[in-house]
């Protein structure tokens, strides 16, 4: 078992440097400043994406996004993923702005494996951020009602690519990629084709479109649950995880099937957030945090699941641990998430 009181890291420069230049050390402090960082991006683009017609440049602000995105996972990308799936998993308020940044952010993610240029992930990224503004408003009101979509509500998610895509003219955006992969996105070329096999355009469309789906399979409704990732993985690639979406395997391949900020199930009968993948893919660092009793953890036990004790029984959605868990609790975890990958990256350093 592992101790969450572990030695403080030292933050990278490129996240928070003192006035003076020293580096902060990473404590509940810093982290918080880290927490509050993607707060303020999920905040300036709800503003982008609900109020656009009262931003200057929208064209440049979602770029801005972009960078600020990429700096922020570039720092440590397991920590990026635990505050990540905590959004999609936990928030139902401005569900169309965190659906947009999980989007955004797994897209930064598949980048490598699936082989994309800087220019084409730059591209998969802007279209992410913006594929749903034609149906903003609307799309915080699905995520909340308990009833099935009207007549109208149906019409407007059958239009809302090409609606999108004329907003998107009207704000001054004229990459013609970006455009047409936002007016395709629920239209991708058929799965029996392969990647390579794409135009940029059809290629860049069907990564947007798996990814899409996977985020809105995770993300709860107030008519149901999330679903778990390992549930939201089986129905994008098929039960028995054929690989012939390459797109599916990739996402299994960057997050496995418990990737950090999700909730498990231990043999124990204890629940579990896991905080950090490891080299195996699918056998992560986890923290428990409700005892086999049901009882929250006053200190969660750290445990090496790779190790085989314990094992991880089942994935379960978010809604499993209830309101049990403080915000105290929240950031202990992630501030560990964080050291441990500091931690990491200073070996690879020295």
């Amino acid at each position: 078992m592992l101790q969450l009181d572990a030695p403080q890291a030292l933050m990278p420069k490129t996240l928070f440097e003192s006035d003076s230049g020293a580096f902060n050390d990473l404590n509940e402090q810093s982290y918080e400043l880290l927490v509050a960082s993607w707060s303020d991006l999920e905040s300036l683009l709800h503003t982008l994406l609900h109020s656009p017609e009262r931003v200057n440049g929208f064209e440049q602000k979602i770029i801005d996004i972009r960078y600020w995105l990429s700096d922020l996972i570039a720092q440590d990308s397991d920590t990026a993923l635990y505050l990540m799936f905590q959004v999609a998993a936990t928030s139902t308020a401005g569900y169309s702005t965190s659906h947009a940044l999980v989007c955004a952010t797994l897209c930064q993610l598949v980048a490598q494996p699936l082989n994309l240029t800087q220019e084409e992930l730059d591209i998969l990224v802007h279209a992410a951020l913006t594929m749903n503004v034609g149906m903003t408003e609307h799309q915080d009101r699905l995520a909340t009602q308990t009833e099935r979509p009207t007549a109208l509500q149906e019409s407007i998610i059958k239009n809302h690519p090409s609606l999108g895509t004329e907003m998107l003219r009207g704000w001054g955006v004229a990459d013609p990629m970006w455009l047409q992969i936002v007016l395709h996105h629920h239209q991708p070329p058929a799965e029996t084709q392969s990647l390579a096999s794409l135009n940029p355009v059809q290629r860049l469309t069907r990564i947007l479109s798996s990814i899409d789906r996977y985020a809105a399979m995770i993300s709860p409704r107030k008519s149901r649950a999330g679903r778990t990732v390992a549930d939201s993985l089986r129905a994008i690639m098929g039960q028995r995880f054929d690989p012939k979406d390459e797109v599916g395997k990739a996402l299994a391949a960057i997050a496995g099937l418990y990737p950090p900020g999700t909730v498990v199930k231990l043999d124990t009968q204890e629940l579990a957030i896991v905080l950090r993948r490891s080299t195996e893919i699918n056998h992560p660092i986890v923290a428990g945090v409700i005892d086999a009793q049901g009882q929250a953890y006053e200190r969660p036990p750290v445990y090496l699941t790779s190790n085989g004790k314990p094992k991880i029984h089942s994935s379960l959605p978010w809604s499993a641990l209830g309101s049990s868990l403080s915000h105290r609790t929240l950031v202990s975890l992630g501030l560990f998430t964080a050291r441990q990958g500091l931690r990491a990256m200073q070996l690879t350093q020295t």
